[in-house]
């Protein structure tokens, strides 16, 4: 393995081959994995598929564990661990470091501002390292103070995590859109928050959903509905299961309807990664496209019409 590692992509379970898929068609070769870790000579960039991606690693030998963690202070003071093997001395190594504070957050609340590094151990005397990373969070995971009660289904945890990514979410009294929202996760969500939310789909909502205030249900499907008929709202949410290409002619409907100013929907994919309508997602203006430490073989895609006006992404600097 070469010396000169550049970047490091931290890949989700299940999902390292979607993102070597990706790195290839981005021009960039793996040099090794390193568990979920890819490895590369090449430069950092941004690929959606990606939970972390470390933008300035650094490989050196240690000759202790002291010596590993003075390396590491030295450069500043919070770390993740990454761990593949070596998890005795990886744990020692943990212990000399400052604790990292990564109590469960409470949502709605913003992610970290602390730089945070990440570290992992190549083998027992081979240590690899990169102060900044595109996550706030550790190994690319938030993790939330759940409801386990309320919510109809664990779905609002990806809504939860969106909006955390997105660093703002529907304020009191702003209207949403939950398109195909049975059983209704999304739509508990958004209505905690003291959001108007519509919620349309062919099968009813789950009762206790339909119940809360500033909750309306349409009988309708997400691909029947015309935009430009519908009043205008702040948001579009959609955790809806259709195939990729279905799901951005109906994001580009909503785009070019002009009827709304912010969309957050999942991609979901069965079988092969649909890489093309990926590219095509991320060639939208003011839009972005990031693998969310709750999804699955999917993406969630960002869209604001201040982003796509401004000519910017809508989600805060990776760093890349």
């Amino acid at each position: 393995m070469s010396n000169s590692i550049q970047a490091a992509w931290l890949a989700a379970d299940g999902l390292k081959h979607v993102l070597q898929e990706d790195l290839l068609l981005r021009g960039v070769n793996i040099t090794h994995w390193h568990g979920r870790l890819a490895l590369s000579t090449q430069k950092p960039v941004y690929s959606p598929w990606a939970l972390d991606i470390w933008t300035a690693p650094q490989r050196t030998s240690i000759t202790s564990i002291r010596n590993a963690s003075d390396t590491l202070r030295a450069i500043q003071r919070n770390w993740s661990l990454y761990a593949v093997d070596c998890f005795r001395r990886s744990g020692l190594i943990e212990q000399k470091l400052p604790p990292v504070k990564a109590a469960p957050l409470v949502f709605p609340t913003l992610p970290p501002t602390s730089p945070l590094g990440a570290w992992t151990l190549l083998d027992t005397s081979t240590l690899l390292f990169s102060a900044s990373k595109s996550s706030p969070f550790v190994n690319g995971a938030p993790e939330f103070v759940e409801n386990r009660t309320d919510p109809p289904s664990r779905a609002y945890l990806k809504l939860w995590e969106a909006c955390t990514r997105l660093g703002r979410w529907p304020a009191a009294g702003e209207r949403c859109y939950d398109l195909g929202a049975t059983p209704g996760g999304w739509t508990w969500a958004l209505a905690t928050l003291g959001a108007q939310v519509t919620a349309f789909d062919r099968a009813p909502l789950a009762p206790s959903v339909a119940a809360m205030p500033g909750v309306s249900f349409q009988q309708a499907s997400a691909f029947g509905l015309d935009p430009k008929l519908l009043p205008a709202t702040d948001w579009v949410f959609s955790d809806i299961i259709a195939y990729p290409q279905r799901l951005l002619r109906l994001t580009r409907a909503w785009i070019d309807s002009g009827q709304t100013k912010n969309i957050v929907l999942t991609v979901k994919f069965q079988g092969e990664t649909d890489h093309e309508t990926v590219a095509a997602f991320e060639s939208i203006p003011g839009s972005a496209l990031a693998h969310l430490a709750h999804n699955k073989h999917e993406l969630t895609f960002f869209w604001s019409q201040e982003a796509a006006i401004k000519g910017v992404s809508p989600l805060p600097s990776t760093g890349l």
